[in-house]
């Protein structure tokens, strides 16, 4: 800012003033060249202030404008001194109609006034919450929760309250969005559960197709040989019956091989009926350990739960996995069979998936089991790559996975630590000193 010229008298001027002389007219001068230089900055500085000012109310103005809770500041008699326009578009007044205005007009009962009232007496210099009801645009009772908070002035004298809440009617809306999308959430956690026990019993029955195969071709065979010998008795006994002359029943008896027939009928029927136990014995062991059984708890031997989920694995994929496991002394734990059975599947065939990358190696697994005191202690060890150390804080997390698409869904290990958790033991995982991943499964030791 530039200084307008002042207009200083000249020293001959001053010098003819009687008692002044040059030196003290030139003090003069310079103090007003002083006082007007500072004038010129206070005036630059109180510009420059006024700018500040006006940005801070445009801002806080532009607060109150994008708030969608209604505001309402009052004095200590609860006359409006500043809204929002949230509050103005719920009652349907504009924000000069509202200043100067009893808070009390707005309420839209005596109910909500006594409210009020109880809620100012106990804030104190603290706040309190208050449900009334405001009459809307339409004179129509609206419930909104409030907020209470006393004001205070510089010197911490209470001027006043500070109202701030939301309408009830936006609360109720969102909770029952949010009460939506979690039902929603928790059928897409059904099926994504039951997907994953799909691919477990998946895995689960190409064991039981393998383990079948065997006693039930036994058995077909035995019953197709029982057929052709029948239907050979059959024409014997009928030629008995005819009455036929001893030499044609001696000639029949030796080309239908009768003695022969009846010598092989013992074995035949007991091959059958093993044939038929063990597939009956397979029938009980699935009924008993099936991955979608009805979760029921009771007192399970982990070694019995260890030696099926090795005995399906290695049926279903793995035929060649060799997995050095030698079950001890019962180890009674409490939980659901057929949990523990999906959870002990995923990691013995997790540990083969992992122990097959390597081309160089057979894969192999080494199983441990420890009990101390009331815990029980499941160590799974394979002679895989291991897992990469960005891998480790992330190995349970739902859909991670490191196979290829297509190869895994990324929920078994998942799923796997929550039905740990679930029967109160821990599931962990990381490298082992020699190589290959380590999985430890601990369960609260049964009775």
């Amino acid at each position: 800012m530039e200084r307008p010229p002042v207009d200083r008298p000249s020293l001959d001027a001053l010098a003819r003033l009687d008692g002044v002389d040059d030196s003290a007219w030139l003090d003069v001068i310079q103090k007003m060249d002083e006082v007007y230089s500072q004038l010129v900055q206070d005036e630059i500085a109180l510009e420059e202030k006024n700018v500040q000012l006006e940005q801070s109310q445009q801002f806080i103005f532009g607060l109150l404008s994008a708030m969608s809770d209604v505001l309402v500041a009052c004095d200590e008699a609860c006359r409006i001194e500043e809204t929002n326009a949230a509050l103005c578009a719920l009652v349907g007044r504009p924000d000069d109609a509202l200043r100067g205005l009893p808070l009390a007009e707005l309420l839209a009962d005596a109910a909500s006034g006594e409210r009020l009232r109880a809620a100012l007496a106990s804030t104190g210099r603290g706040g309190a919450s208050v449900e009334i009801d405001l009459r809307d645009a339409q004179g129509q009772p609206v419930p909104v929760d409030l907020n209470v908070t006393p004001r205070f002035n510089a010197a911490g004298q209470r001027v006043g309250h500070l109202f701030v809440g939301r309408p009830l009617g936006e609360l109720k809306r969102a909770y029952r969005e949010l009460r939506e999308a979690h039902e929603a959430l928790k059928r897409t956690q059904q099926q994504l559960l039951h997907s994953e026990k799909m691919a477990s019993l998946g895995r689960l029955v190409a064991g039981v197709a393998h383990e079948l195969n065997n006693p039930i071709s036994f058995v077909l065979g035995n019953v197709h040989a029982l057929q052709r010998y029948s239907e050979r008795l059959r024409e014997y006994l009928a030629a008995l019956h005819a009455g036929s002359p001893g030499d044609e029943q001696a000639r029949l008896r030796a080309k239908l091989r009768i003695d022969h027939l009846l010598a092989d009928l013992p074995s035949l029927i007991e091959g059958t009926l093993e044939g038929a136990q063990r597939t009956a014995d397979i029938v009980q062991g699935l009924k008993r350990f099936s991955a979608v059984d009805r979760e029921e708890r009771g007192t399970v031997d982990l070694n019995g739960v260890v030696e099926r989920a090795i005995h399906w694995v290695r049926k279903g994929t793995a035929p060649a996995f060799a997995v050095h496991w030698s079950p001890g002394p019962p180890c009674p734990v409490t939980g659901s069979a057929g949990q523990l059975l999906q959870v002990l599947m995923n990691l013995v065939q997790n540990a083969y998936d992992a122990a097959a990358t390597r081309p160089d190696t057979a894969p192999a697994l080494w199983i441990t089991l420890e009990r101390e005191a009331d815990r029980v202690r499941l160590r799974l060890r394979d002679n895989g790559p291991g897992i990469a150390p960005e891998h480790l804080s992330r190995i349970f997390d739902p859909f991670f996975t490191t196979k290829p698409v297509g190869k895994g869904t990324g929920l078994g290990l998942s799923i796997s630590y929550g039905i740990v958790e679930q029967h109160g033991g821990r599931l962990t995982a990381g490298n082992h000193p020699v190589g290959g991943a380590e999985f430890v499964l601990e369960l609260p030791g049964g009775a």
